[in-house]
């Protein structure tokens, strides 16, 4: 079983001066904070004049990835079967010997079991990412989840998660890197986004012109807050407040269905709009007053909060997770108990009431807070994780990653 402790490995054979070549393996390339991350330091990586490899099950972004410069390996590396798993060890070692990769960087559990094994057979620097904060209530879980936290270094996108895998799999404080996640800043800017593409959703959602516009961007699951949100609102019983609710259900009808009987049951039918998915949340953001994330499980980093920030609106969320890290109570915006729909009525009605002087001056707060966090400092950092392994030869001048820990 792998654990926090292995010794450091050597670092791989490459031409001395010239990038090497960087094997990340991904599940899928569908879509998700994972994926997003993993192609742009694929990108990253080829700009660098190294060799990006990325080994998944395809998807979507994987043409996205190729016009990159970088190149896919069809594998099933998805599998959770045992035998599958042990054979992905030697397709794995196959394309490490055929390509001459000097590093591998996993980004998900169930490849991270033969991706690892792949690195040690060849004597590989091993990266990993730990995205979330995986349920760990029984020993399997915590073994299933172990080789996420085991890599020669294990990057974190924010304090609460590298206290989590510091505490419960005792990796070492030296192993672990903050990396917060990239937000697309040059995206995300209210500057960017041009008021037709905000008019065209406006009518397409039939967005009212006389209300307070209320976001809610995340796909419908139980743990984004739907109904606490939902309950809030009718405790907050203003007319003037129109909830558009962003994003799919994801085959989750029942779920869906329940929720639309609860807005029928609060009395809040004509106020709140599920919108389904949206190819442009930056318009959508720019379409709000404010934005309500009432996540009831902690976060590992919370892209959409950043990505609300950055567009200068006040944020409501639950003090959960790395909620704290990214939103600043009363200044940026409000962080309340999961659960306690008093205190998020309160902070909805908070956010909702600024007026102009104290909206533009919560944005400028907002956007100086979120500033560092760009997509093109995530891959630098990233670049000189793989440096510290391998020795160099990125040289992206970027400040090395922030050693993380309890």
């Amino acid at each position: 079983m792998p654990t926090g402790a292995d010794p450091e490995p050597r670092a791989a054979a490459h031409p001395a001066g010239r990038p090497p070549v960087i094997l990340q393996v991904i599940p899928e390339l569908v879509t998700g904070g994972a994926e997003r991350g993993c192609v742009d330091v694929a990108r990253g990586i080829v700009e660098a004049g190294g060799v990006a490899l990325v080994a998944s099950e395809g998807g979507p972004m994987t043409a996205e990835l190729e016009r990159a410069g970088a190149r896919h390996l069809t594998l099933p590396v998805a599998t959770k079967n045992p035998l599958r798993i042990r054979a992905n060890i030697a397709r794995l070692a196959r394309a490490i010997e055929a390509w001459g990769v000097a590093l591998i960087h996993v980004r998900s559990r169930a490849p991270a079991w033969s991706a690892r094994a792949a690195a040690r057979r060849g004597g590989l620097p091993y990266v990993t990412t730990f995205h979330s904060v995986y349920r760990h209530g029984n020993p399997l879980k915590t073994a299933w989840n172990r080789p996420m936290a085991a890599g020669d270094r294990v990057i974190v996108a924010s304090d609460y998660v590298a206290r989590h895998v510091a505490a419960v799999y005792g990796t070492p404080p030296e192993r672990i890197r903050k990396i917060p996640r990239g937000v697309d800043v040059a995206r995300f800017s209210p500057e960017a986004v041009s008021a037709s593409r905000v008019v065209h959703l406006a009518g397409h959602w039939r967005v009212p012109e006389d209300k307070r516009i209320l976001l809610l961007p995340a796909r419908l699951t139980e743990r984004k807050g739907h109904l606490p949100l939902f309950q809030a609102l009718a405790r907050l019983d203003r007319d003037d407040v129109f909830c558009l609710v962003v994003g799919s259900d994801q085959g989750r009808e029942r779920l869906r269905q329940s929720l639309e009987e609860a807005v029928v049951r609060l009395g809040l039918e004509g106020r709140v709009r599920f919108a389904g998915h949206c190819d442009d949340l930056p318009a959508a953001l720019r379409l709000a007053d404010a934005v309500v994330v009432p996540s009831q499980r902690p976060e590992a980093f919370g892209r959409t909060l950043a990505e609300a920030s950055a567009m200068g609106l006040p944020v409501v969320t639950t003090a959960i997770g790395a909620a704290p890290e990214i939103i600043a109570e009363g200044e940026t915006g409000w962080l309340v108990p999961p659960g306690d729909t008093a205190a998020l009525a309160e902070a909805l009605d908070r956010a909702l009431s600024l007026d102009d002087e104290a909206r533009a001056a919560l944005a400028a707060r907002a956007r100086a807070r979120v500033a560092p966090l760009t997509r093109d400092a995530m891959v630098a950092a990233t670049l000189a994780v793989y440096d510290e392994l391998l020795g160099g030869p990125f040289g992206t001048g970027a400040a090395p990653a922030e050693e993380a820990g309890p």
